[in-house]
């Protein structure tokens, strides 16, 4: 189902939908919205019309990104509230400044900036060490680069274990949004092959306190773990769906391997 769908869909249906995704009942969303039960089930069955403040209010109380709030304003009849800028827009340049900062002083350490769709919008020179020898069309999208047996996966030592972990993450992203395109991604991914074990919850091995990354690259074995960031305070959709993504070394060796390298 496309986005211009869900838009056309009655407001109702896709309250309720998105209540049934969240798992509340009518009674518990009405609680959270300090609204009656009674009003929570007219709305859902197009007995009673929200008025745009209603609309914003169940929108937050459901933990609804801002482009599916757009999409419920839509659908009861208002005009969306949450721009959606381009990154080199004037009044992006701000935020610009500031993830091109945090890039560079990450370095010589991977850094990179993905948006909804897991699309790269930037990097820093550290992530080359990663990316050295895979083919650009896949780098358009981090996961399709890291998964696709053309691209890092073949490198990556502990391959199901990281697929596992990628693979989760967007599954619980698909949960929060619906967004059709994530779920074509997933499926996608999912198909490609993998000749190590996927663990269904993540487990901590020997020593482990996270998830690594083990890959092999310039004939030694690297060893990162990530840390993302998101903007704090959004009202824009772009500024919302842009996720930092900073790799660390996870241990000694690899990060004076890094600091040694010339980027």
């Amino acid at each position: 189902m496309t986005t211009t769908q869900l838009h056309q869909r009655p407001f109702g249906d896709l309250l309720r939908q998105w209540r049934e995704r969240r798992r509340l009942s009518q009674l518990e969303l009405s609680i959270q919205a300090e609204i009656s039960t009674r009003h929570v089930s007219f709305l859902e069955t197009g007995r009673a019309k929200p008025s745009r403040e209603m609309v914003l209010r169940l929108g937050e109380h459901l933990d609804l990104p801002l482009r599916e709030r757009n999409g419920l304003l839509l659908a009861a009849g208002y005009a969306p509230v949450y721009a959606e800028s381009t990154l080199d827009s004037p009044r992006m340049a701000s935020v610009q400044a500031a993830i091109r900062e945090l890039l560079n002083a990450h370095e010589p350490f991977p850094a990179l900036v993905v948006d909804r769709g897991w699309n790269l919008v930037d990097a820093n020179g550290g992530i080359t060490m990663l990316t050295e020898d895979i083919d650009p069309d896949l780098l358009t999208n981090v996961l399709r680069a890291s998964l696709h047996p053309e691209g890092l996966a073949p490198h990556i030592v502990n391959l199901g274990e990281w697929r596992a972990h990628l693979l989760g993450r967007l599954g619980r992203q698909i949960t929060l949004t619906a967004d059709p395109e994530l779920s074509e991604l997933y499926a996608e991914l999912a198909g490609y092959p993998c000749d190590q074990p996927e663990p269904e919850i993540e487990l901590p091995g020997p020593g482990d306190i996270l998830v690594p990354l083990r890959v092999r690259r310039a004939g030694r074995e690297l060893s990162f773990f990530s840390i993302t960031a998101t903007f704090g305070t959004p009202l824009d959709i772009t500024v919302a769906e842009l996720v930092i993504e900073s790799f660390f070394p996870a241990d000694a060796a690899t990060a004076a391997f890094l600091r040694d390298t010339p980027l």
